[in-house]
């Protein structure tokens, strides 16, 4: 596996579920890499989202929807691990803008 651009392994590593991606954050602590901190703070934006859907749909019993997140869901984790693996840095469709805006405290 190359690991040509730096920080492409905490970027990576991002992506593996939420606890993957508090563990990316401290990877980044020193040294900051720009790569890495872009990947973090989509995926942190993608397990958040993910989770807030889940719990909102709970709550309100709408049940139905769980696949159609879920799907949803599985497209933009695979499209943003895709970014990391061809060393890009495109932010995710619809949301990718706000999570680089929302998430500024993940230096």
């Amino acid at each position: 596996m190359s690991n040509s651009t730096p920080g492409k392994t905490t970027a990576i590593v991002s992506y593996i579920t939420i606890i993957g991606c508090l563990i990316a954050i401290t990877m980044n602590i020193e040294p900051k890499n720009a790569f890495a901190r872009f990947h973090i703070r989509q995926a942190f934006g993608i397990h958040v989202l993910f989770h807030a859907l889940a719990i909102l749909i709970t709550y309100t019993g709408l049940a139905y929807l769980f696949i159609p997140i879920y799907i949803f869901y599985l497209i933009i984790w695979v499209y943003g691990f895709l970014q990391v693996l061809s060393e890009t840095t495109k932010p995710l469709p619809l949301l990718g803008k706000y999570f680089q805006q929302w998430f500024k405290f993940i230096l």
